[in-house]
């Protein structure tokens, strides 16, 4: 059975997208088969695929609130072994269609159900909010990543994360675990990045990866590409760390089996 990774903070600006992107494909690179469920409205893990949201015949939102199959709405990808549920903006809309539905909270949980063991990994690009769609993927989800942005308020708010986390873990979904606390743009040579570390380690100690994801001109130029950073420059920094991190994450679950 597949695990499902959502990777959400409700700060916007701090690499969800990103990691999800790159993440995604240093997986599929290592041998696994992985799905990315863009349930972001911005569609940016769709177009960062280089996938034009118009071209799709379905998406995440007509799964969600029509009830189309996740099985047949993916697309493949540029890396082999990879899928892509996309997003479109109609997806913004989709908060206020989702109240009236039955168990709304759990309509992710149970679109995803049937193709749990088709993939080894299911991840989630979530919106920077914690409306009711994020709170479906973290429903849907085994675990979850956190990216924290090497900045001076990259804590503020984790609280606010922390608190749906426990309380979906309590109502919802009590396997929800956290994957992991994931250090994004960060600078070695900056004091403030460090002590950003050093404070993370210290709240959260073996929750944080030791991967970290630095500053990299070429991870922000792939996205235009429509190419992960393992394709777009497979020798740069920010594609070599995220197959680090992919790494991490694969050796950790094979201890936990």
């Amino acid at each position: 059975m597949g695990k499902i990774i959502a990777i959400a903070n409700q700060k916007g600006g701090v690499g969800k997208t990103t990691t999800t992107i790159n993440l995604a494909a240093s997986l599929a690179t290592q041998g696994k088969r992985v799905l990315i469920i863009d349930a972001d409205p911005q569609a940016n893990a769709t177009s960062g695929y280089g996938i034009d949201p118009k071209s799709m015949t379905s998406s995440i939102y007509e799964c969600l609130v029509d009830g189309y199959p996740i099985d047949g709405s993916q697309v493949s990808t540029c890396v082999k072994k990879l899928d892509l549920v996309g997003s479109r903006i109609d997806l913004a809309g989709a908060e206020l269609e989702l109240i009236e539905k039955p168990n709304r909270e759990k309509v992710l949980a149970n679109l995803l159900q049937p193709i749990t063991d088709k993939y080894d990994y299911i991840i989630i690009d979530c919106s920077p909010s914690l409306g009711l769609i994020t709170v479906n993927a973290l429903t849907a989800a085994n675990s979850v990543i956190i990216p924290v942005q090497a900045e001076y308020f990259a804590l503020e708010g984790i609280s606010k994360l922390l608190n749906t986390i426990r309380i979906i873990k309590s109502k919802l979904n009590p396997n929800l675990e956290i994957e992991g606390f994931l250090l994004t743009m960060y600078d070695a040579r900056l004091r403030l990045a460090n002590q950003i570390y050093e404070e993370l380690k210290g709240h959260f100690g073996d929750m944080v990866f030791n991967t970290v994801i630095p500053r990299n001109i070429r991870l922000s130029e792939a996205p235009s590409h429509g190419l992960p950073a393992l394709l777009y420059d497979a020798e740069s920094r920010g594609a070599t760390s995220h197959l680090m991190l992919a790494k991490e994450i694969i050796a950790k679950h094979r201890k936990q089996q």
